[in-house]
């Protein structure tokens, strides 16, 4: 029989006036067995501790105890204790206890503040996955080609070197050598000046996002996203009461003349000029320059994420918009999740000198501090060379599926979506041809184990984009193509079903 517990202290309510110890004991202690908070097989305390804890006559826990094992709710066996019996009598689950209860009539129902509705409609699943990925699984890394081995001989280095450390509380702002490592690595790849003073690191970008809106943005204060855009920015910013507005993106990226004209004092842009998501279009440096001027003139800041940019497939690597930032206003953002694997939960931020104390003490009151295991590891995997040489392995694997993907495009796809060419990323949008609805075919697909983003949730305009964000880093060119073969199929059914349900015009 499991052992579940080793002597815990049992909490039970307290008792009510006038009613016996001796029948209070029994009825809460067969109420928790009943509704399982004491499971199958979970050891009780000893009679004696239960005598002790409840200031109660040993001789009275005993007897509760022999009666609870008479009706076969407990067993008992000599120098083994007392266990919650494996199987409960057939007809007594119905837990009544002597506490007063409050009239149904009387209870209201718990009501969600209004900010609550953008947090309540996370675009995020609620349970990962479970398995490395499959087609088309969009937004993540191949986790079968992480090397696990060498980052375990890391973490067992330094859990033998450094076993205090990750008992610590640590900095706020970041374990200061993996600071010093990204400020590092900025500036060699992403063209960014900083020190490890300016960055900061955060369980995900969205936690960052979240603090700077609440520290940037009063409720009804306007913010600029793109459109289409990143569903979980959008989200985050409205839950900190900003009022979004809708920015079109076309070939050259955010279109600032637009925001400009919507909303020329918006206090905050949201933007992902290195490969737009879900388009994947760069912002150029006309629109770039543009869009600081902007900043400069209205006295904006902008939230740089630049998820993925690392893995580009052609051409030198582009320059972030914050190495153009002189004026001091961009929050740049990178994530780990995207680069090595999911459950790391490490990302930072390049915030402006003026930014960085509030953000901290921000950062310090809703989150204390970030785990400092990983970042122990990861600071070590960088300075040691491995995260340089596993980008650029990841960057040729990722730029062979991109080609294998657009191979089975071509050969699948041709009167269904449009793909556009492929030049960097994890994934890639692709536009249906035909009128069906995209949700539909998404949910079509899963069921068939294919893994689709609808665009339709991506984009504000009317009529909204159809299509789908389709992942090809975390899949092999065998399941891409036999995976565009089988989709190739489910959007053809679509496209029947579409004919069906279509009324017939009567002239």
């Amino acid at each position: 029989m499991a052992r579940h517990a080793e002597h815990q202290a049992l909490a039970l309510p307290m008792r009510p006036p006038r009613v016996p110890i001796h029948r209070w004991l029994y009825a809460e202690m067969r109420a928790a067995i009943l509704n399982g908070r004491l499971a199958s097989g979970q050891r009780l305390p000893p009679t004696r501790d239960l005598a002790h804890q409840f200031g109660i006559a040993r001789g009275t826990a005993v007897a509760v105890f022999e009666q609870l094992a008479a009706e076969g709710y407990v067993t008992a066996a000599v120098g083994r204790g007392t266990h919650v019996a494996s199987s409960l009598p057939d007809n007594l689950f119905t837990a009544v206890t002597p506490r007063t209860r409050l009239p149904k009539t009387s209870v209201r129902a718990i009501r969600l503040s209004d900010r609550a509705r953008p947090l309540a409609r996370s675009p995020f699943p609620l349970t990962g996955p479970t398995t490395p990925g499959g087609a088309f699984r969009a937004g993540q890394p191949d986790l079968m080609a992480f090397p696990v081995a060498l980052w375990s001989r890391i973490a067992n280095r330094l859990g033998r070197r450094s076993q205090r450390l990750f008992l610590a509380g640590g900095d706020v702002a970041g374990y200061r050598p993996l600071r010093e490592a990204i400020a590092a690595y900025l500036g060699t790849s992403r063209g960014i000046r900083c020190s490890a003073e300016r960055i900061v690191l955060v369980a995900s970008v969205q936690q960052g996002l979240d603090l700077c809106a609440r520290l940037l943005v009063n409720p009804g204060e306007r913010v600029w996203v793109e459109d289409p855009g990143y569903p979980a920015a959008r989200s985050v910013l409205e839950a900190a009461d900003a009022k979004t507005v809708a920015v079109p993106v076309d070939a050259e990226g955010l279109d600032v003349a637009l925001g400009r004209r919507s909303a020329p004092f918006a206090k905050l842009v949201y933007v992902t000029p290195g490969r737009q998501y879900p388009l994947g279009v760069t912002l150029t440096l006309r629109r770039r320059l543009e869009l600081l001027r902007w900043a400069e003139q209205s006295g904006a800041v902008i939230f740089e994420d630049d998820y993925d940019s690392e893995f580009r497939f052609s051409g030198p690597p582009l320059a972030a918009l914050k190495s153009l930032d002189s004026i001091d206003r961009v929050v740049y953002a990178g994530t780990f999740s995207k680069l090595l694997f999911p459950a790391i939960r490490l990302a930072y931020l390049v915030l402006p000198e003026r930014l960085v104390d509030p953000f901290v003490a921000a950062l310090s009151l809703t989150a204390r501090h970030m785990p400092i295991c990983n970042q122990v590891i990861l600071s070590d995997f960088i300075a040691e060379g491995h995260f340089s040489r596993h980008l650029r392995r990841m960057r040729l694997l990722y730029s062979e599926r991109a080609q294998a993907l657009q191979q089975a495009a071509a050969i699948h796809w041709g009167d269904l979506l449009v793909m556009p060419r492929i030049e960097s990323g994890l994934d890639t949008a692709v536009l249906l041809r035909p009128r069906i609805d995209d949700r539909a075919a998404a949910g079509a697909a899963a069921r068939a184990n294919i893994e689709l983003r609808p665009l339709w949730g991506h984009s504000q305009r009317h009529p909204r984009l159809r299509g789908f964000v389709v992942g090809f880093a975390a899949v092999d060119p065998p399941a891409i193509f036999d995976g565009a073969r089988h989709l190739a199929r489910i959007l053809e059914e679509q496209i029947s079903l579409s004919k069906v349900r279509r009324p017939v015009s009567v002239h």
